[in-house]
């Protein structure tokens, strides 16, 4: 089964074209190595899937041509004890973060806020 297809049936992706655009930019890897969105994926195979911040790093267990309910997409994978961890260890990071605030008072400019996207788009 396709990589990007298996995606969009697990509910990582809402869309194939989504899944499909993920594994071309390089934020998907099969056992390891980057993969391509017809890459063929098989039982047990280890998929290391980063989404914003988070990486899920999940065994496959089941494949599924078709996209079902969010119950039966969570059957086709087991993420690791390690992956949950480390996204839980960061959802609590980003939660005590203190939230950004405009320093000069007032609204930000147009150049502000466009540096401000800059500086958010690298994280």
């Amino acid at each position: 089964m396709r990589v990007d297809k298996w995606l969009w049936a697990a509910r990582f992706f809402k869309t194939r074209s989504i899944a499909s655009a993920q594994v071309d930019g390089g934020h998907v890897e099969v056992n390891g190595e980057r993969a391509k969105a017809a890459k063929q994926l098989r039982v047990g195979d280890e998929l290391r899937i980063r989404m914003n911040q988070y990486t899920h790093v999940v065994h496959v267990r089941g494949l599924s041509e078709r996209r079902g309910p969010a119950r039966d997409a969570q059957l086709l994978y087991e993420e690791t004890a390690e992956s949950k961890a480390e996204r839980a260890r960061l959802a609590e990071q980003r939660r005590l973060a203190p939230t950004p605030a405009y320093e000069e008072g007032g609204r930000p400019t147009k150049r502000d806020r466009r540096d401000m996207a800059r500086v958010k788009r690298r994280y």
